[in-house]
């Protein structure tokens, strides 16, 4: 089956004793850990939209790479239908948080160190994604 393409952002802030730190939100439908993603935009560059899906999902602005980080791959349930969605990944770093958001009421979203997050998600490429933060 072919894939359909989204973009996301992988949202990170510098801890205590210059660790990294990335936030995470939880997913609409069944709660579980995910990244800010969405579709991309005609009207907007890729890096743009991930950081527009940010700002929506989880509050933040910051600094959003122009280049991708990397990609990872889910499926996506909806009603009957399975589709393969896969995902480039922009690195963000977050200088505001904000107390209101558009999907503050659906979602939550939490910091986790990069050995935690990485525990958190459920797709392997994204796990290998965020491990490879503590390299950088």
């Amino acid at each position: 089956m072919p894939s359909l393409k989204q973009v996301g952002a992988l949202p990170l802030r510098k801890a205590p004793k210059n660790t990294i730190e990335v936030l995470l939100v939880s997913s609409r439908d069944t709660g579980r850990w995910v990244i800010p993603k969405g579709w991309p935009s005609k009207r907007m560059t890729d890096s743009a939209a991930a950081a527009r899906e940010a700002r929506q999902e989880a509050g933040v602005t910051g600094k959003i790479a122009k280049e991708p980080y990397g990609s990872y791959r889910y499926r996506k349930i909806e009603k009957e239908n399975v589709r393969l969605i896969e995902v480039t990944v922009y690195l963000l770093w977050v200088k505001k948080e904000k107390k209101q958001w558009k999907e503050k009421a659906q979602r939550n979203r939490v910091w986790f160190d990069i050995e935690t997050a990485s525990r958190k998600v459920r797709e392997p490429k994204l796990r290998a994604l965020i491990l490879a933060l503590a390299d950088a």
